[in-house]
Parts: structure tokens; sequence; C-alpha cells
């Protein structure tokens, strides 16, 4: 890319959390130092955890402090160190490091709202790590969308060409019922819509709505939900001029054909959806968070312990949600709907 002036434009800086430091996250990080990529990379975490795991992992490679006055070196990794809390074995969990894994996030979610970075991309934290630190927290989308003021956000997952985005997160399946309500499903249809057409390019998104319960709740007789809930608010934004199908059965939602007439599903679930999603593109896809002010995504995997430190993590998850981060922040193409 080049200036009008024929030098060449600065590489957008995408800030990369090492999320949590017993798990697999510094590993990936220190593997983009083999990736050729259109931005920056810049590495949030204790430089002398990288540097104790990449003697670990037998990768020679060159850390540099990140200096966003100095262009970047082609032979290092550029690191913005934050000191852990406390001492780190690969595999073993230290709840004492939590917020040190939290304050990875809070500087990268900073550093996109002044702009010092282009976007953020998170390697995997622990949850129950976190929670047993005594600190409340449901997970990065979550945590995320309260450090940005976001009163909504939705959560996507894109791979194995398919789109499949939340209308619950992170919450136990005996509370899921409670919390679509018509005002929770109309906003996250609108969030929806409205990013695959800012951030994906799509001019008229085509959007295919999973029903709650079993077959479509059987005309009532399995659940009252897509009769009391789900189809009322799809017949309103209908009328307001949204592209949108549904309730359908989910045991019939994620075939070829169906799949074909949609740009993207709506599962009212977190295991309704993204199991299927994660058959179809594990190790590629990118978990995605729309309505925020910023652009964030993040690997499709978790901590995965019993792999830190033993070189069989695998980066492709990172890079494909480098390069999701990317296409978000430039302008989009409107495309035509597919899916």
């Amino acid at each position: 890319m080049r200036s009008e002036e024929g030098k060449a434009a600065p590489l957008p800086v995408i800030a990369v959390t090492s999320g949590e430091p017993a798990g697999i996250g510094p590993d990936i990080c220190l593997a983009l130092s083999r990736q050729r990529l259109p931005c920056r990379a810049v590495i949030l975490g204790d430089r002398e955890l990288l540097a104790a795991r990449a003697a670990q992992l037998g990768l020679a490679l060159r850390l540099r402090a990140f200096d966003p006055e100095q262009a970047p070196a082609a032979d290092a990794l550029e690191v913005l160190h934050m000191p852990l809390a406390a001492p780190v074995t690969a595999g073993k969990l230290a709840p004492a490091n939590s917020p040190y894994v939290l304050a990875l996030i809070e500087r990268a979610v900073a550093g996109c709202m002044d702009a010092s970075f282009a976007a953020m991309v998170t390697a995997p934290v622990h949850k129950g790590a976190i929670n047993d630190a005594g600190i409340s927290f449901t997970g990065h989308t979550e945590y995320i969308a309260a450090l940005t003021s976001t009163p909504r956000v939705v959560m996507m997952l894109v791979g194995g060409g398919l789109r499949v985005a939340l209308a619950t997160t992170h919450m136990a399946l005996a509370e899921v019922a409670g919390a679509i309500t018509r005002e929770t499903l109309e906003a996250t249809l609108r969030i929806l819509r409205q990013a695959l057409q800012q951030r994906f390019g799509v001019a008229e998104p085509r959007i295919l709505v999973a029903g709650l319960n079993p077959h479509g709740g059987e005309s009532g007789h399995l659940g009252r939900e897509e009769i009391e809930v789900i189809s009322p608010v799809l017949d309103q934004l209908r009328l307001a001029g949204m592209r949108l199908e549904g309730p359908l059965p989910a045991d019939t939602l994620f075939t070829p054909q169906v799949l074909a007439r949609g740009d993207c599903v709506l599962a009212m679930y977190h295991d309704q959806g993204l199991p299927v999603l994660k058959y179809a593109s594990f190790g590629k896809g990118v978990n995605v968070t729309l309505g925020l002010p910023i652009v964030r995504t993040s690997v499709d995997h978790g901590t995965a312990l019993e792999l830190a430190g033993t070189g069989k993590a695998d980066v492709g998850s990172l890079v494909a949600a480098i390069e999701m981060a990317l296409e978000m922040v430039r302008p989009a193409k409107v495309q035509a709907s597919a899916l």
C-alpha cells in the first residue's frame, strides 16, 4: 500500500494479547514470527515469559520492544511488555496471574479506543482460573463490552464457509430461555445486520434464525418461545425491511440446502450453533465481537494447557483472526448476499 506521495503507507498496528500465560497463547503468539502478515502485529505480554517459552520451544527469534515511533524490524517480534504477577510453568494454571491476563485485555482495548491500535486480536484465556482468583468473569466478549461501555454486543464465529452468531453467549443452559426476550432478540438482529453491512460488505444480509426448542417447538407442544418471542420479532423486523428466515428447527438448519439461503445463522445459544461451525473449521475459525466501537477478533479455541510448551499448538486460528481483523478495519466492498 502506498500513499499519494509514493511512499509506503504505514502498516496497520494490530494488538495481539497473549492470553493465559500457562496455556498455548504465548506459543501461538511466538509462532507469528514465522508468518508473513500485512500488518504490524504487536504482542502484549511479559517479555521474559515469551523469551523463556521460545527457548522451551527451541525457537530462535528476536524480541523487540514495541515503539510506535520506530519502523518495525522484519527479523524481530514486537512486544509491548506487561509484567506477570506470578511465575509461570507451561501447563499449570496460577490464578494469581488473573489480574495480568485482564490487564492485557484492558491495554489492548485502551489502545484501540485511542486509535494507537487499528484492532485487537485475543489469544485464549482460562475463565475458571480468573474466577478462582475471586474475579467475576464470564468471557472476553462480555468483559470488552463493559470496558467500552457497550450496552449490547453479539458474538459471531466465522469459519468453514459459515458465519454463526449467538443470541445468548456464556450462560447456563437453564437460563437461556429467560434471557431471550423480544427486546434482546431485536437488538441482536439489528446489530448483526449492521455489522454484516459495515464490516463484511454484505449489502442486504439474509439471516437464518434458529428456533430455541426441538423441531421449532412443534407448534407450541415443545415450548412456546418460537410463538411468543421469536416469530413476533421476525415478523416486525421483516416489515422494517430485514431479510430474515425462521424460526428454523436447528436440527435441519445446518444442511447445505438451507445454509445456501443465508449469509449468517443466528443460533439461540452457545452450543446450538458452535459445534457445527467448529466441526467445519476447528483450528481455522475466528471469533468476532460485533457491536463494539472497536474491531476485536479472537481464536476459536481454548488454552489447551496440555499442549503448552510442546510445540504442537496450531497457529492457524490466530493467523485467521488477524487476517479477519484487517478485513474488518478496511473499507469493505459491498457484495451481493452469499454465505
